[in-house]
């Protein structure tokens, strides 16, 4: 294929709240996806400078914007105060900065021919998706990555009705004012769906999120990284349940820690947490509360070594609190089955993520707070640790993965949906 020229690509503009080298899994995504279409769109990105943790270097202390190249995407950031991820007030003064300062710093990107916006933050994220639409006079696309304020009834982050009352006002407005709306889960369109009564739905399309099946894939158990990285963390000579990604109010956490506590007498199991968020203090403070010496947390890992973390895993969690289905997926599923792992799911049934687990047979799976067989599974997979059950599972996974939801499968999808917007 002959690659456009310059003059001739069409200009996409992505706002992204955070965008690599965040370590957030939107971020990660939007620069796979931004990266994989540069053969027919000039991308730019306005999104804020690297601040998931909460922490800002000092190089992005001194300037409201600073203009970056990317692997040849032009990435605009926004300065944005720190906040902790325990603190609502703090959180919601970092959102709004953002908010604000992608409005303003769309006047600094020129003529944009299309728009995209993700759903991130809540409600937000689509309505700056309406301004970049209504100031560049461009086709505009929302990406529905989680649909709000469904996600937030349905883990009680909120009560307020009247907030939430506008919430999806807002939210729907946004869905109604773009050219294309794209969700990620086959459960999430009769969400869209039922949105508008099943009346006068916006375009929409389904696209699967991905992981690059060409930076994460199974390792041999004594690779070296992989062996650096247990003894690093005490995980040597350990059957390995891993949840890795972010620690928050979504997946049901601090409730499975009751689940985990009937394990602690277990000298041959581990329960490693990598990853950071708004709960992980409540969990810590669980594990020393009630002695679960064979819990470890671990720190979020350079996207270079995710693949060593995630190989060191025997089993992996994949959990989504009850309510979610239709409203999120988590992403995570991609790359436990990219490196070949078998899965612990506590999803709701019919969700996607519970689709592709049962469809593959990659793993074992029950309703989120049936407790009791949770506990079974993980007594089920250490029965069977020494025999070929947990091989097998890897087998499907990753196959199912190579040839069904490879990035560049996706990717095309994408461009095919926002050109034809």
């Amino acid at each position: 294929m002959v690659e456009k020229t310059k003059q001739e690509k069409k200009k996409l503009l992505i706002y992204a709240h955070y965008y690599a080298p965040d370590v957030a899994s939107t971020g990660q995504i939007l620069k796979e996806l931004a990266e994989g279409m540069l053969s027919e769109f000039e991308i730019t990105v306005i999104c804020v400078v690297p601040s998931y943790t909460g922490k800002i270097a000092d190089e992005y202390k001194k300037k409201v914007f600073y203009k970056e190249v990317i692997n040849d995407v032009n990435v605009l950031r926004i300065r944005v105060p720190e906040f902790s991820k325990g603190n609502k007030i703090s959180r919601i003064k970092n959102i709004l900065a953002y908010f604000f300062g992608a409005m303003s710093a769309t006047f600094k990107v020129g003529r944009m021919d299309y728009v995209y916006s993700i759903s991130q933050p809540p409600i937000l994220g689509g309505l700056l998706g309406v301004w970049g639409k209504w100031m560049k006079r461009a086709k505009y696309i929302y990406n529905i990555q989680d649909f709000n304020p469904e996600q937030t009834m349905a883990v009680g982050y909120s009560k307020n009705k009247f907030i939430l009352k506008m919430m999806m006002k807002f939210d729907k407005f946004s869905c109604k004012k773009a050219d294309k709306v794209i969700i990620v889960g086959r459960d999430m369109v009769e969400t869209l769906k039922g949105r508008f009564n099943h009346k006068k739905v916006p375009n929409y399309a389904f696209i699967n999120n991905w992981t690059n099946e060409k930076e994460i894939y199974p390792l041999p158990p004594k690779h070296e990284k992989v062996q650096a990285f247990k003894e690093k963390y005490g995980l040597q000579n350990k059957f390995v349940v891993m949840y890795s990604g972010n620690l928050g109010l979504y997946y049901d956490l601090e409730n499975l820690m009751t689940v985990i506590d009937k394990f602690k007498h277990r000298e041959d199991v581990v329960f490693a947490f990598i990853g950071e968020g708004s709960i992980k203090e409540k969990l810590v403070s669980y594990k020393e509360k009630h002695g679960l010496d064979n819990v470890k947390f671990i720190p979020y890992q350079d996207k270079a070594d995710l693949i060593y973390s995630l190989n060191a895993g025997d089993v992996h969690w994949c959990l989504n609190a009850k309510g979610i289905r239709g409203v999120s997926v988590p992403s995570k599923l991609y790359g436990i089955i990219a490196a070949g792992k078998p899965i612990i799911g506590a999803l709701e049934e019919n969700s996607e993520a519970r689709l592709i687990i049962e469809d593959t047979k990659c793993g074992y799976v029950t309703e989120p707070g049936n407790y009791g067989e949770i506990e079974r599974i993980i007594n089920t997979f250490l029965f069977e640790k020494e025999s070929n059950v947990l091989a097998g599972m890897s087998e499907r996974g990753r196959d199912y993965l190579v040839n069904n939801l490879t990035k560049d499968v996706s990717v095309q999808k994408y461009i095919a949906e926002i050109k034809s917007s």
